[in-house]
């Protein structure tokens, strides 16, 4: 299984740098079998129904893309030089694992001043990354970061546009609760709370789990065979409660629809091989790819995802690679916005 063959041509005008306005409003490609409809999210109430789960992920993205200064004590005096910082994960330590720009200028001990309520010192370097040991923690961090920090937008948009603060609510799902990601669980930015309330009308019923989406989503595949990929690393959790509400959905004959790979992926972890799901708490590096068997997935909802990319991989394995390769042909050939602010498909093996 070669990485070209997840590859096809995607014109750069139809990467979506704005989201659909308003959110429901994003077209929705439907597959199911052989069929394929374009529709709208909003049109999600009469493909659903009673005895369907959605499975939200309930993450929350943190501002976090921060831009400091670090003091150069010179023979001339002190100079201050700039440090773009991109939070990664938080450690055991109460340290924050993230990347830097220029990273290799910098030293252990140095402290980066991101304005007047936050600052950090370096804790210790690595080759790629460094840890910061910030002056605040806890509410105080969070206030602090909600100040100075801008959100984390993906490399694909950052590259044509920098964040601003329509941002902070536009790539924030209406039910994120749980702070601890870096990038959003995309699928979920087209859900508002009249689509919400549609959906409960209809009967669909929803559950929450949790998985902090890392910026290791974006790395991109570097293996030709790709059976060989390591996946990184996230922290999930699958509670009591939503292991229950999927377990009793199979036992009465329903449907399970992941909102987003990334609680696709959760889900599939915390499963066992019948497919009943039990309370998770960990991290998941579930690579999954064709050849992958299912264990409790009906049906997914996701946005168009890039080439040659781990998420392309997934639905090829949910779908098949061909269909996979007829659908996203004609997405393009649609019009279809693509990533992470683009439109939507809804996928049923």
């Amino acid at each position: 299984m070669k990485l070209d063959d997840f590859d096809f041509d995607l014109p750069e005008g139809l990467i979506a740098t704005r989201p659909a306005r308003p959110r429901t409003s994003a077209r929705l490609l439907v597959a199911k079998g052989d069929d394929l409809r374009d529709l709208h999210v909003r049109d999600l109430p009469d493909l659903l129904g009673p005895g369907d789960l959605l499975v939200l992920n309930d993450t929350k993205v943190i501002p976090a893309r921060l831009t400091g200064h670090r003091t150069r004590h010179t023979p001339q005096g002190d100079a201050t030089a700039k440090v773009e910082i991109t939070l990664l994960e938080p450690q055991a330590d109460g340290t924050w694992r993230a990347l830097a720009k220029p990273l290799r200028k910098l030293k252990p001990g140095e402290v980066i001043r991101f304005g007047d309520t936050l600052s950090a010192e370096v804790a210790a370097m690595s080759d790629t990354d460094l840890s910061l040991r910030f002056d605040a923690v806890g509410e105080a961090f969070d206030a602090a970061l909600a100040q100075v920090g801008a959100m984390p937008l993906p490399p694909y948009i950052a590259a044509l546009r920098p964040p601003d603060e329509a941002d902070r609510q536009d790539y924030q799902t209406v039910w994120a609760e749980k702070t601890g990601a870096v990038a959003a669980p995309t699928a979920s930015l087209h859900f508002d709370d009249a689509l919400l309330q549609a959906l409960r009308d209809r009967g669909v019923r929803f559950t929450h789990v949790t998985l902090h989406v890392g910026a290791g989503t974006f790395l991109p595949v570097k293996v030709e065979d790709v059976t060989t990929h390591k996946m990184h690393g996230e922290w999930g959790e699958v509670t009591p409660e939503a292991a229950e509400a999927i377990n009793a959905t199979r036992a009465n004959g329903g449907r399970i629809i992941p909102v987003g790979t990334t609680a696709l992926r959760l889900i599939e972890s915390a499963a066992a091989e019948d497919g009943t799901i039990a309370p998770y708490q960990g991290v998941t590096e579930i690579f999954i790819y064709p050849g992958y068997r299912f264990r409790v997935t009906d049906a997914l909802m996701t946005n168009f995802h890039l080439p040659k990319s781990t998420l392309l991989m997934l639905v090829s394995a949910l779908m098949g690679q061909d269909r996979i390769g007829t659908l996203y042909r004609h997405a393009v050939n649609s019009g279809y916005r693509f990533f992470s602010y683009g439109d939507a498909s809804l996928l049923i093996p």
